[in-house]
């Protein structure tokens, strides 16, 4: 036999002897109630000199204060009891009958009219003992009974029985006959009341173990529906929460027990039920002030045939989640999708215009180079010519972003002066015709600050964020300004934080979450895919890029690149 079945028999054996003790107190309380009322009603009979034998005043008083001083003994030593106590049990019905005995022979044995007490003990023994306690009380009761059947066949009993009865000793077929008489009635009662006790106790173990398994299945399910991860409210009639589980506060930052008695509109106003059962959105601010997307969904409760439905019952289960991730990785699956679309048709364009237009251009080349030398009379045919030309080249870098963003290239990294990888940049901007002379660009990193990265990629990015800053600028007073320098974030990572910012109007807050997707452009010339390119590039650098505004109103992008560790 394991620990856990000892400790199990334990618990059963605590709780059987708890339960012996709280019915023998009520046995020794109704003990005590019974012999009041009976020597009360004999007091009675006394005073009123009714035609039966009772006690005297004085027997009465004595005899009713020894019931109290032992019963209320017995209860006092009771709990603190660390003995068998099915044998303590046995006891107190034993002075039971004793009791009754002593009751019975002050007031005539067999012309007593407290014969019928007997069955206290008897069936008390029976509903706590069950099979044994209710046959050792009868035999107890007859026994006892008996002597005194003796005793009255002797003329010993008191003498003032006589001023009531005149004593004739009776014969002993007589006395047999009584004792047989009354010996049979009580181990009838004494049967009876034992199938009852057995009866009794099965339906208690049967019930016992019913509750047991309630319990078991009402833990079990207050388990799953405080730790299941999904939000769940239930709501009544009049859209009431009646009960809620502990996700509600993980995805809300409202306590479940604040919810409870609170009418579902008044906390999520947005909340549609009249709509049939399907999955559906809404926005949420959270306790603490973040927004976030709730999908809900709800299914009436059809109540059973056993089930009596009142003001109170929950008529819905709603269940809730936070889907805000959900949407942000749908977003994501979109994105890749047309990452997907966008490299398809980048290799298309890449097949069928690349060459065309690259023959389109030479040719445009020779034809400017020979009107310039045909001098003033084809200076128009020169023009249309270099529109050409531009025009072609624009197409052609425009398919290069395609097949840059749609196959991002891997960095490979190495130490780089900053401050001459700009100037490269600002040198091939500056070289384009169309680069005004009124820019001024403002650099504070000297040429000894190092960043980590892919030169090449990094060329490309700051080229990208420098024409995108101009496009914005003020005509005649365009100012961009770079700044650079190593700082550490919250988790102690060294990184390289780069600024570049602008005097524009600055980008909108609303727009500032689209303006890194493909295909998002506030600019009538652009394609939407610098920024696009610049923060894939970013994230392939584990980096990272956002924007803001400076003091003035410009646009302010701000990028870190992670540091190699030492």
């Amino acid at each position: 036999m394991d620990l856990n079945s000892l400790t199990g028999l334990a618990e059963h054996g605590s709780r059987k002897n708890y339960i012996l003790r709280t019915q023998l107190l009520w046995v020794l309380l109704l003990r005590i109630i019974l012999y009041t009322l009976l020597l009360g009603v004999s007091f009675i009979l006394q005073v009123k000199q009714f035609d039966v034998i009772v006690l005297p005043t004085n027997i009465l008083i004595l005899f009713l204060l020894a019931i109290y001083l032992i019963t209320i003994f017995s209860a006092f030593i009771l709990p603190v009891f660390s003995g068998n106590m099915r044998k303590f049990v046995f006891f107190q019905h034993l002075l039971d009958t004793l009791f009754v005995t002593i009751l019975v022979f002050l007031s005539g044995s067999s012309n007593s009219i407290f014969v019928s007490v007997y069955f206290f003990p008897i069936i008390s023994g029976g509903l706590l003992l069950s099979k044994k306690g209710g046959l050792v009380a009868a035999s107890a009761a007859i026994l006892q009974y008996g002597f005194l059947l003796i005793l009255d066949m002797y003329g010993l009993h008191p003498t003032y029985i006589l001023e009531y009865i005149s004593f004739k000793p009776s014969s002993l077929q007589a006395i047999l006959n009584h004792f047989a008489v009354q010996g049979l009635t009580f181990f009838l009662a004494a049967i009876l009341n034992a199938i009852f006790g057995i009866r009794l106790k099965t339906t208690e173990e049967a019930l016992s173990d019913s509750i047991k398994k309630f319990d078991q299945l009402a833990t079990l399910y207050k388990q799953v529906f405080d730790n299941i991860t999904t939000g769940i409210l239930t709501v009544n009639e009049d859209h009431v929460i009646t009960s809620a589980n502990n996700a509600i506060k993980t995805i809300t930052g409202l306590p479940p027990s604040t919810l409870e008695g609170k009418n579902l509109n008044s906390l999520f106003s947005n909340f549609n039920l009249a709509k049939p059962n399907l999955r559906q959105t809404t926005d949420f601010t959270r306790g603490d002030g973040k927004k976030i997307r709730i999908g809900y969904s709800h299914i009436k409760i059809q109540p059973t045939e056993e089930t009596v439905p009142s003001a109170n019952s929950p008529q819905k289960i709603i269940t809730l989640r936070d889907i805000s991730d959900i949407e942000i990785l749908e977003k994501q699956l979109r994105q890749t999708e047309k990452l997907a679309a966008i490299g398809m048709m980048s290799a298309s364009i890449a097949h069928d215009f690349r060459n065309p237009l690259t023959a389109i251009s030479g040719s445009a080349q020779v034809l400017a180079e020979d009107f310039l030398a045909s001098g003033a009379n084809s200076h128009t045919s020169y023009e249309l010519t270099n529109i050409i030309l531009r025009e072609s080249n624009r197409l052609i870098d425009t398919i290069a972003d395609f097949l840059k963003f749609s196959r991002p290239e891997h960095a490979d990294k190495d130490w780089f002066s900053l401050r001459n990888c700009l100037d490269e940049v600002l040198q091939v901007c500056k070289a384009d015709p169309t680069w005004p002379s009124t820019c001024k660009i403002q650099i504070t990193p000297d040429r000894t600050l190092d960043i980590w990265a892919d030169e090449k990629q990094m060329f490309t990015v700051f080229n990208h964020l420098i024409q995108n800053s101009l496009a914005f600028c003020p005509k005649g007073k365009e100012l961009i300004t770079i700044t650079a320098h190593e700082t550490e974030t919250d988790k102690n990572i060294e990184v390289m934080e780069i600024a570049i910012s602008d005097n524009g109007p600055g980008v909108p807050r609303r727009d500032r979450e689209q303006i890194f997707e493909p295909f998002f452009t506030s600019r009538t010339d652009g394609t939407g895919l610098g920024l696009a390119i610049i923060k894939q590039t970013i994230e392939v650098h584990q980096g990272t890029i956002k924007v803001a505004e400076t003091e003035g109103g410009g646009a302010l992008f701000i990028l870190t690149l992670p540091l190699p560790s030492q």
